[in-house]
């Protein structure tokens, strides 16, 4: 696991607090997907159980599994009791019971490429459905977009993650469908996008960023720099743009 990965842990609350929860419109994606109720479902780096509840809320007996104890006692704090959590990296689960849904959100990039979808196919029932979500929190405002750019340069290029399969962004399946689509165990991918509009304070803004792996690598002296750089550049309120993408597949019977 990389030091971007292991970063939230130290940033469990910020991350509760600042990162938006996913709306019912993805639940019933998932379940139209699916063609049937879900009954099952293992959540993969869960972290502090933004897309656990959007399910567990609705029924879906959830096992949340998360590398990290602080993320996961946070999610404990906000998720109901009904949910089974495990401290357990991707890597480290063991097949064994195997569900009706298994999913990951804006968390699948931290697996390990090469073992990714036979370890995925070990725990999806056949038939049964294989989802993946998330998406960057991007400014609407392209010049207040630039100002930020231009205040964070000094300290970071970029501070998205990029395509793991290296897939540019404009094009007409993005990662993991692009992994989806080649592998031997998934079949009927699709990809759908949720739009989603937000507004919040330059402050919560700020705070969404201190939860972001890019900065979180960073020596504190310069995580403060860049986010006083930031700061100063910010209006009082910002429009952003935080559309989710949605990764489907379903697992081939055997």
């Amino acid at each position: 696991m990389s030091d971007r990965a292991r970063s939230f842990g130290v940033m469990a609350e910020a991350y509760e607090r600042f990162r938006p929860g996913y709306p019912a419109a993805l639940f019933d994606l998932v379940t139209a997907y699916a063609g049937q109720p879900i009954r099952t479902a293992l959540e993969i780096g869960a972290g502090t159980g933004k897309a656990t509840r959007l399910f567990a809320e609705r029924g879906v007996a959830v096992t949340a599994t998360e590398p990290d104890g602080a993320m996961l006692a946070e999610l404990r704090k906000h998720v109901p009791a009904r949910v089974r959590t495990v401290q357990a990296a991707f890597e480290d689960l063991r097949p064994g019971e195997r569900y009706a849904l298994v999913y990951a959100a804006a968390a699948l990039h931290w697996t390990n490429p090469e073992s990714r979808w036979s370890r995925m196919a070990a725990l999806v029932e056949p038939g049964g459905v294989f989802a993946s979500f998330g998406g960057p929190i991007r400014l609407a405002d392209p010049s207040v977009q630039e100002a930020v750019r231009a205040a964070r340069a000094p300290f970071l290029d970029s501070d998205e993650i990029p395509s793991p399969d290296g897939t540019p962004e404009g094009h007409d399946m993005q990662w993991p469908g692009t992994e989806l689509q080649g592998s031997e165990w998934f079949t009927g991918v699709q990809q759908s996008v949720i739009e989603r509009h937000l507004t919040m304070s330059a402050r919560d803004y700020v705070g969404q960023l201190s939860t972001i792996s890019a900065y979180l690598v960073l020596p504190a002296s310069e995580r403060e720099q860049v986010f006083s750089q930031i700061m100063r550049v910010l209006p009082e309120t910002v429009e952003i743009d935080a559309d989710i993408t949605v990764h489907l597949a379903r697992r081939r019977s055997e």
